[in-house]
């Protein structure tokens, strides 16, 4: 049976589709021996989903450090408080490590994040937006993307939470943790569909 995408998503129809959330466990990293342990795993495994989240700046001309960086397995992910941290060398390893594939979205604004606060090369990074374009797909935010492939809604609520905080909310790590995690589900499944072409797009017209 054949997978219906849209070259772009209604968005007023993610209100109703049922909630996706990360399944996997969530480690929060707050040292430079963590973050070590943590790289030393991350480094073995075949591919990562990729994402950071920022303090939200509401006074004009002004902006937060980066202060968390996400990066997950299928079933792991790990949360790094950069804000605590920084970029460790082992951070910094990762980061520029050319032979673990990491999937992201709009990773050019993340990894220009990064640099802010510890310059370094990138390494093996794929973006998301340019993946999906080859099949058809106009739409850009990871919340239309996941609901136009897979029928499920990614909570926005956190977004604009306070990354900075003494302790995150579990809210917070789900929804970080998810943003990372569902990178590298959309990645799999666009692979899986250009591949058998088992999918019709359909267009829809601007309003």
């Amino acid at each position: 049976m054949l997978k219906t995408i849209y070259n772009k998503f209604d968005k007023q129809k993610i209100t109703d589709l049922p909630k996706v959330a990360f399944p996997g466990r969530i480690i929060t990293i707050f040292s430079e021996g963590e973050a070590e342990r943590a790289v030393r795993f991350l480094l073995t495994q075949p591919i990562l989903g990729f994402d950071t989240e920022t303090r939200p700046s509401f006074t004009r001309g002004h902006s937060n450090k980066v202060a968390l960086l996400q990066v997950s397995t299928p079933d792991i992910c790990f949360l790094f408080r950069l804000n605590f941290i920084g970029i460790t060398p082992a951070i910094k390893t990762l980061l520029e490590d050319t032979t673990v594939l990491k999937v992201g979205l709009s990773l050019k604004d993340d990894i220009l994040m990064l640099q802010h606060r510890e310059q370094f090369t990138p390494g093996y990074f794929y973006d998301l937006q340019h993946h999906v374009k080859e099949i058809g797909i106009e739409d850009l935010s990871l919340q239309k993307l996941y609901a136009n492939i897979f029928g499920m809604k990614m909570s926005k609520t956190q977004r604009l939470s306070n990354w900075e905080a003494s302790v995150l909310t579990n809210a917070q790590k789900i929804y970080a943790a998810t943003d990372a995690w569902s990178c590298i589900m959309l990645y799999d499944e666009l692979n899986r569909l250009k591949q058998t072409g088992e999918y019709e797009l359909k267009m829809v017209e601007e309003e």
